[in-house]
């Protein structure tokens, strides 16, 4: 087995230091046998753990490893299907309506942004709407298919709901985050983000390490700033009220509307076009939850010369690099820049993993009655860890 020399985290007056670092070939195993256990197929879970490993290497931590538990729960609660495939149930040269049947999101994902590559290419752009999916990973994992061959890729998602609308103090749209790349060089522009403030991933995250929010991302059950992520995570898991902010926060002084208006489009794409479930539905269901997605394929060849129009938006991308800095910034990055680094470094490095989401993939291992250390050799589990479970 290969691991990183000194992966067996540091101790700090007799504690566990908060990650530990893998290399990515340990992870990906563990990752395909998990899977394989599960009941997927050798191809499909490539493919998954293929999103989530993508995820880690971007330094997108809250759509990685850590993802792996609401996995495990929704296929024990029945929410995840592993037997079922999508299905096409209505179709133009130009679009498509998946069933999911509550396949795994990851899958799903796939086989819908594989044949809107395959419509664009024969008509130029395309779109393909999936109502009862399940939760699909980063966004930006599709639209980097459609890249990869050359087009530009948007894909979004609708998900349990979890950001308050502006004035509200109920949950009622999921985090719904939109992604769009497009080839460039010398890395493509590739941007995914949620339109709430952050995702319910990063509330996970600070849980796990005990850390409180940052003031302008959370609501309580009366609508008010809020600090306390265990909090916020049973309020969301209870429907008690409160949740995240949309993208600007609270107010339409810092542009809480934009957010909400941007989730709303997501949620357009996603569910309403699919005649599926809205955001308010999502998770609430004991043999579904229900998640719509949405993805765009278009054509640079449509427009004209696709080398050409790729040369523009390079040198675009290029300008804003070489613009001036604020005065206390070292650089300007263009979106894409820093997940290349991130994955050329983490795979040299090993990727880190928090130690209570360890604590998870050890309880997966018990489950699933497979053998922690035969992966994880020489890690010791944190004693007496303490975690947010959630209703996955």
């Amino acid at each position: 087995m290969e691991y990183l020399i000194g992966h067996v985290p540091a101790r700090e007056n007799g504690k566990h230091m908060p990650y530990v670092n893998w290399q990515y070939e340990t992870l990906n195993k563990f990752c395909n046998d998990v899977f394989r256990t599960f009941g997927f197929s050798e191809e499909d879970s490539a493919v998954i753990s293929d999103v989530l490993l993508t995820a880690d290497l971007y330094g997108i931590e809250s759509h990685g490893m850590q993802r792996m538990v609401r996995y495990h729960k929704g296929i024990e609660k029945g929410t995840i299907h592993v037997d079922e495939r999508p299905e096409v149930v209505f179709e133009t040269p130009v679009s498509a309506t998946i069933e999911g049947h509550s396949a795994m999101g990851q899958i799903i994902s796939k086989f819908a942004m594989d044949l809107a590559i395959e419509k664009a290419k024969k008509s130029g752009m395309a779109m393909v709407t999936v109502r009862n999916g399940n939760h699909f990973g980063i966004a930006g994992y599709y639209t980097k298919m459609a890249c990869d061959e050359g087009l530009i890729g948007i894909a979004c998602t609708n998900s349990e709901a979890i950001m308050v609308p502006t004035f509200g103090r109920q949950a009622m749209l999921g985090s719904n985050p939109i992604a769009i790349a497009a080839p460039a060089d010398p890395y493509p522009f590739w941007f995914d983000a949620s339109t709430s403030v952050v995702t319910r991933g990063k509330l996970e995250i600070y849980n796990k390490n005990g850390e409180p929010l940052p003031p302008v991302w959370a609501l309580d059950a009366q609508g008010m700033p809020t600090t306390d992520a265990p909090d916020v995570l049973a309020n969301i898991v209870g429907k008690n009220g409160g949740g995240i902010m949309p993208l600007g926060g609270a107010s339409e002084k810092t542009g809480s509307h934009k957010g909400y208006g941007w989730g709303m489009v997501c949620e357009l794409f996603s569910s309403i076009l699919s005649m599926g479930n809205t955001s308010d539905e999502c998770c609430t269901f004991d043999d579904k939850t229900g998640i719509c997605h949405g993805f765009i394929v278009i054509d640079p060849a449509i427009f004209g010369d696709p080398a050409e129009i790729r040369t523009h938006l390079s040198e675009y991308l290029q300008k804003l690099r070489d613009s001036p800095v604020a005065l206390d910034a070292e650089r300007i990055w263009t979106h894409g820049e820093k997940e290349h680094f991130n994955e050329l470094r983490l795979r040299e490095e090993g990727i880190p993993v928090n130690d209570n989401t360890m604590v998870e993939l050890a309880n997966l291992c018990s489950y699933l009655d497979m053998d922690f250390g035969a992966y994880f050799e020489g890690y010791e589990l944190p004693a007496g860890a303490d975690f947010f479970e959630g209703n996955y």
